[in-house]
């Protein structure tokens, strides 16, 4: 291993773990949808692992579709900053309107149930623990497709790039290290979180739980779209 990827590989552990971090997209909505959806331990595990592993693969496929094709990293900047775009527009979309369906749900006496039928079975837009057989959650899928289209910003024109100049397993290494601290990173932080968020007494605000959760990803979504988080 050159010093030249032994700096990128730490600079990479570094700003995986900031990127992550700093950005409350990579967390909030797992955090949230667990609590709303009361998914257990292993589902909000797997759900954060699968879609952090998502959303830098994304990239890092990117990356070396440019660096194969000797495409310039101010092109690659480009589309990446239109995925972002995108991805916030998205999860702008998922949260307003889990919003407003938590809110119609929480002035209903019983709470209603709402779903949409596609290929002949139900899919509902939120999880429950146990859920009859036949019907399917939508939120891990959105979750997943929402961090597929979110960008790694940091990962192509500041890593993938410079270590291409060393060699080709220089660029798996420092991806490969990108990655698994930023997984690791949300993993631990959504944990974490969900931890705090069961041990708080939120009795009272149970029925608007899921209008909260809908709040909160609506606020990660204008935080990315317009703050730049």
């Amino acid at each position: 291993m050159t010093q030249q990827i032994q700096i990128l590989c730490i600079t990479a552990a570094s700003l995986g773990f900031i990127h992550t971090v700093l950005g409350p997209d990579h967390y909030l909505p797992f955090v949230m949808m667990a609590k709303s959806g009361k998914w257990s331990l292993f589902k909000t595990t797997t759900i954060t692992i699968l879609c952090g592993i998502g959303h830098v693969l994304s990239s890092v496929v990117l990356g070396f579709l440019g660096i194969a094709l000797g495409i310039a990293v101010t092109s690659l900047e480009s589309v990446e900053s239109l995925r972002g775009e995108i991805a916030a527009w998205a999860l702008i979309a998922f949260g307003l309107v889990y919003f407003v369906w938590g809110m119609r749900r929480a002035a209903k006496k019983n709470g209603g149930h709402g779903h949409i039928h596609l290929g002949g079975k139900k899919y509902h837009l939120h999880s429950h623990e146990g859920e009859p057989e036949g019907k399917t959650s939508m939120t891990p899928w959105i979750l997943f497709v929402v961090f597929v289209l979110g960008p790694c910003e940091p990962l192509i024109p500041l890593l993938m790039y410079p270590a291409a100049k060393s060699d080709i397993g220089g660029v798996f290494l420092v991806a490969l290290v990108f990655g698994s601290i930023t997984i690791a990173t949300m993993t631990t932080i959504v944990l974490l979180l969900r931890a705090g968020l069961l041990a708080l007494p939120l009795k009272p605000l149970e029925r608007y739980i899921h209008a909260i959760a809908g709040a909160v990803i609506l606020m990660c979504g204008i935080s990315i779209r317009f703050l730049g988080l």
